[in-house]
Order: C-alpha cells, then structure tokens, then sequence
C-alpha cells in the first residue's frame, strides 16, 4: 500500500512540475462556489458561516486561520500554483488585498451558499448572484488599473473554477421544509438547480467568461457529518444522497456539453471530481491515509465552523492521516490529491 502511495506522490509532483514549466496561457484563477472554495469572504460578512480561528489554518503558511475550511491551503490554491500563478487564491472581501494582487486570482465563493438564493439565506451568506456582482465591480475596477486591452485579455483567458451546489441538498432541501414542499420529488429539484446553474453559466459567459471548470457534487454521503447521522446503517456512507450526487452530475455534464455545443467559444469543461473522492474513502490506504469515516477536528462526527475549536481536546495531532479535516470539508492534503487528479484529467488542456 505504501509504495502505491509514493507512487502517487511522485506523479503529482510530475502533474505540478509540468504545469508550472509550461504555464502562461492563464493570466489568473477566478473563483466561484462555496465552501470548498471560499477563500475567506465570510470573515468580512455578519454570519455563523466562519473559519478565521484556530484550529483552521494550523497548517497554512504561518499557521494562519485564513476563513479557509480546512487544516490549510484548499483546490483553488493548488490549482493556481499548479499553473505558475501564486500558492493561494485571495479573497475579493479581504482589504489587505488590491486589484493588483486580484489580477492574477481572486476568490468571489462564500462557505454555504448555493445555486438556490433560499441557501445562502439558511446562514446569511453571499448568494450566488452577488458573487456576479462582485465580479462585475472586480472588472470595473481592472479595467480602471490596467486598461481595457490588459482587463479583456485576462478576463477571456482566465480559468474560471465553480465548485457549488452540495449545500443546495444538505443544507437546504434534505434539511428544511420549504423547498420539499414546492419541489416534490428531488429529481424536480435537481431540475430547478441545473435551470439556475445554466442562467449563472451564460451570466458570466456573457461578462467574458471563456475557460471554465465546473464541479459537481462529491460522494455526499460519504461526508463523516452524514456518517455519523447514518446510525440504522451502522455509520456507512448515506446511498441515496450518494445517488443524488451521480444523478445531479449527469445532469451538468449534459448542460456542458449543451452549452458548449451553443455558446461560440465556450470551454465548458466538467471537471467531475466525485470518483476521486470516493476512491479516496473507500481505499484510504492506498493514498496514505488511516482514517476516513471522522474528520481530525473534534470528534470529527459533528464539529464544524464554530463547533471546531481549538479547545477540544479530540482534535488529532496530524491532518494528513485523514481523509477529512472537518465532518463536512476535506483535509488539505485531500484536496491537494483532488487537485492533481482535476488538474491531470480535465485542465491539463488549459495549460
């Protein structure tokens, strides 16, 4: 099992190594999501939804909590360095950063909002919408630095990477009443979503967008907070919302290849990470790791955001024995892996 391990450390430096020699078509790295991409824009907003303290971030540069939900660095950092752009990716709310630094990456994403603007209500978070509206002010303001040629260049060959949707299902419909009564079944759901991800795809298309990867849902029944709500089951990963993450994929790899086929120049790719994961948990050991049913934070069952304090006394001493840092994010070293695996697999025709 080890030397499968090395193995695929040795390729992932190899992925990392080839990005970076023959980078330069991607001027820089924009970001939309939530969570799994969020950067620290919910440090600078009035909501629960926060990870600006320790333990968060003890193993970021300086050991800093950053609003990253993660033991460190998240996929859009190592994507941005894996296309020789910097090692993490700013987010737009932080005032330490200018427009300057934002030319090469910024992050618009906000840790628990959706395609759905009833998510982004359950914590009071950004909306998806106003991430395009940040967006839009970002541009203003570049053109404003640099010059409209220099801001329309970098605005049509950025990489833009959307990672979305997982807290539309567990946050929102699995969990409050609203949408289940309007939506019936999840399959209608599921339709609603992709009809707000296609008006979001085109919105920014529109604003030049051209480069594009989308993720879809990972194996979200396999996330330790499910798990460990999964008592009848013994603790085993949750089936059905894992055959909602497969059903609503195939959904957006066919609006990919829709929207592809019907937008001139569009480089819609559908960056599909959940076999990774679900490899990754299934078979831990043959990627180094020791434990994948809990997170290191706390109990790892329950604990997040808040819950995950640095007083605990259960949080484990080494992140990168575990699949997950949190009941509900990956450790940085999962996401590093997930990374390599996107990048090798579906933006490798980006670099």
């Amino acid at each position: 099992m080890r030397t499968k391990y090395t193995l695929f450390l040795f390729f992932i430096e190899l992925v990392v190594h080839f990005s970076i020699s023959n980078s330069g078509k991607v001027p820089a790295i924009i970001v939309f999501g939530d969570s799994s991409v969020d950067s620290g824009n919910n440090n600078f907003i009035p909501t629960i939804a926060k990870s600006n303290f320790e333990p968060y971030g003890r193993d970021f540069p300086n050991g800093n909590p950053t609003g990253r939900f993660s033991n460190g660095r998240i996929p859009s950092d190592f994507i941005s360095e894996a296309f020789g752009l910097k090692s993490i990716v700013p987010a737009y709310l932080d005032p330490s950063y200018d427009i300057y630094d934002f030319a090469t990456g910024v992050c618009f994403a906000s840790a628990g909002t959706g395609y759905d603007n009833a998510t982004s209500n359950v914590a009071d978070v950004i909306p998806l919408w106003k991430e395009v509206e940040f967006y839009k002010d970002y541009q203003k303001k570049l053109r404003a630095c640099l010059g409209d040629e220099k801001a329309n260049e970098i605005v049509k060959e950025a990489l833009y990477l959307v990672s979305i949707g997982t807290n539309d299902f567990l946050e929102n419909y699995y969990t409050l009443p609203d949408r289940r009564a309007q939506f019936t079944t999840v399959q209608k759901y599921e339709d609603f979503l992709i009809g707000l991800a296609e008006n979001f795809l085109r919105k920014i298309y529109d604003l030049g967008a051209r480069k594009i990867s989308l993720t879809g849902l990972p194996p979200m029944g396999c996330l330790p907070l499910e798990r460990a709500l999964n008592i009848m089951d013994l603790h085993g990963c949750v089936d059905e919302y894992n055959d909602v993450a497969l059903e609503f994929n195939a959904k957006l790899g066919r609006l990919v290849t829709k929207l592809n086929k019907k937008l001139p120049g569009f480089q819609l790719v559908d960056a599909n990470g959940y076999n990774i994961l679900l490899q990754i948990v299934t078979q831990p050991s043959h990627f180094g790791f020791e434990v994948e049913t809990v997170g290191c934070c706390g109990t790892g069952r329950f604990e997040m955001g808040y819950l995950c304090n640095a007083k605990s006394p259960y949080t484990c001493t080494n992140a990168n024995k575990y699949v997950f840092w949190d009941a509900f994010h990956p450790s940085q070293r999962t996401s590093q892996i997930i990374s390599s695996y996107l990048i090798e697999k579906y933006l490798v025709k980006f670099l």
